[in-house]
């Protein structure tokens, strides 16, 4: 067990690959319904969804279209759409 490796392989807070290209379906977020919770920002599995000055936006280079923060919102702000659409 000594020979596995322990910690990170890279440094916190930096993704080194994109998720571009395997998405079927891309959330998109109503700035009108959205209350900026952060429940999605939370339930992101890649850290994809962050809050900025005009309030919550997705990082598409990085997300991979799971659908979790649109079936966790509460005010149904984010909806899912096949992409290219």
């Amino acid at each position: 067990i000594e020979d596995f490796p322990v910690g990170p392989h890279f440094r916190a807070g930096c993704l080194v690959d994109t998720s571009e290209g395997m998405r079927t379906f891309r959330p998109v977020i109503d700035s009108i319904k959205c209350r900026k919770c952060m429940v999605c920002f939370l339930v992101c599995p890649d850290g994809a969804i962050c809050r900025d000055t005009d309030g919550v936006t997705v990082d598409y280079d990085f997300c991979k279209g799971c659908g979790l923060c649109a079936h966790e919102c509460k005010f149904d702000a984010i909806s899912m759409h096949k992409e290219g659409e």
